[in-house]
């Protein structure tokens, strides 16, 4: 039997910035863009390698997309406990949204571990 991931303690996620633009090279359908940079911690005991992601993305309209897929941003990285990783990445949109996901990877003792990204919000401008 499959031994579940384990939500690891000190492994964190933070939204360090979310930045909104528009522009005309972007498609009709979802004309707005942000920007979100993120840092992941691992203050917990022991080092992990993260392989994968899963974003949710509840549009107000009703809609929701899922995201699944292996690295985060074409990388796996290895944090030691004290370490840190932030990159940045964006979505598209065509109206208010609410994010929220997890990263998967393992455990310097081989087990499955995650840590939740914590939810926040893409709210296009209002002129």
């Amino acid at each position: 039997m499959d031994t579940p991931p384990l939500e690891l303690p000190g492994l964190r996620v933070g939204l360090d910035k979310l930045v909104y633009r528009r522009g005309a090279d972007l498609p009709p359908d979802r004309p707005h863009a942000f920007v979100y940079y993120l840092t992941i911690r691992n203050d917990s005991d022991r080092g992990v390698v993260l392989l994968a992601r899963k974003w949710v993305v509840e549009h107000v309209d009703g809609t929701r997309l899922v995201v699944e897929g292996d690295k985060i941003v074409g990388e796996t990285p290895r944090l030691a406990p004290g370490e840190r990783f932030s990159y940045n990445s964006y979505h598209l949109t065509a109206c208010d949204a609410r994010v929220h996901g997890s990263f998967h990877g393992l455990d310097e003792h081989g087990a499955r571990v995650y840590v939740r990204i914590p939810a926040f919000d893409l709210m296009i401008p209002r002129t």
